[in-house]
């Protein structure tokens, strides 16, 4: 006895009505496609299409699900619906994964931020693992051990600024720094001036408020009290390292993403996902830059903390 073809009636079926079968995984595929092409028009209650733009790259992972539906429901027309949200993913989010179009070349800049997480442990082990990445310039936040940290960077990185739990460790001499008003009560950034031997160069050290569903609101407001100050700086050489809380895909990122461009879509491959460390699922912490041009960027692992460690590299 021969297997049935895929969309072939069950033999002795002369009922004559339409057959159903897969039209379930179809509907899901449509709806999927639609959600993937438009998850910025959901709106934004409580905070929920926001969540929805940081985890819409994700989506893709229900894409081999519905395939399978529709093999094992024996659907031609099933498996012809899931080609179409697989292509609005590739079209959006593909080229994350093609050779990078900028990048190559020695970097003379090297910086690395990483989210210590408060109460780590053991925060020598994770910077230590910065300092092995050679990174010029290493910003921290959630610094609440700085003698250990100090420690560890000291003898490499001499020069120093914090505000309240953010912190920039350099190479070369920091000639100002001052602590930046994101709206939270207290300042959780700062901007530092730092001379290094091509010029002086502007690194902003920053920690957004948190987002978490239904209450994003803070964090919303701290992004857009950054952009605008990032707007008004008229230095020619910037770098925005930290944990901002949300993801280059989510709306509310746009006003930094006019003025910035991102190390990691520019100059690294993959999305650079960087939390929860152990399973990351979305990128919070970013490297932002104008007036360089990024040689790499990546991610690097780092033990005890929460999330990992992102690394970019520069040309004047």
């Amino acid at each position: 006895m021969t297997e049935r073809a895929i969309d072939e009636p069950a033999a002795g079926d002369s009922s004559g009505r339409p057959d159903r079968r897969g039209l379930a995984v179809c509907l899901l595929a449509v709806l999927l496609a639609a959600l993937l092409a438009g998850h910025r028009a959901v709106p934004n209650v409580h905070g929920f299409g926001s969540l929805l733009d940081s985890a819409s790259p994700l989506l893709g992972l229900a894409v081999p699900v519905l395939g399978a539906a529709a093999l094992l429901r024996r659907s031609r027309r099933a498996l012809a619906a899931v080609l179409l949200p697989g292509v609005v993913w590739v079209v959006l989010y593909g080229d994350a994964w093609l050779p990078p179009a900028a990048g190559g070349g020695p970097a003379v800049l090297r910086v690395a931020s990483q989210n210590l997480q408060s109460g780590n442990p053991d925060p020598a082990a994770t910077v230590h693992a910065l300092v092995s990445s050679d990174a010029d310039l290493i910003a921290l936040q959630e610094v609440d051990d700085d003698d250990r940290v100090d420690a560890a960077l000291g003898q490499r990185y001499p020069h120093r600024a914090t505000a309240s739990t953010v912190a920039l460790w350099s190479r070369w001499p920091i000639r100002d720094s001052a602590g930046v008003d994101t709206g939270l009560g207290w300042n959780r950034a700062l901007r530092a001036v730092v001379a290094a031997p091509d010029g002086d160069l502007v690194v902003y050290v920053v920690h957004l408020g948190s987002a978490r569903a239904g209450h994003t609101a803070t964090r919303d407001e701290t992004l857009s009290r950054l952009a605008a100050t990032v707007r008004d700086d008229r230095a020619p050489r910037l770098v925005v390292l930290g944990d901002l809380n949300t993801a280059t895909t989510d709306r509310v990122f746009a006003p930094l993403t006019r003025l910035l461009h991102d190390a990691q879509a520019d100059a690294g491959q993959g999305f650079g996902f960087t939390w929860p460390s152990k399973l990351p699922v979305t990128r919070p912490d970013h490297v932002l830059y104008r007036g360089l041009t990024p040689t790499a960027a990546g991610v690097l692992r780092t033990p005890d903390s929460d999330h990992r460690a992102v690394t970019a590299g520069f040309r004047w």
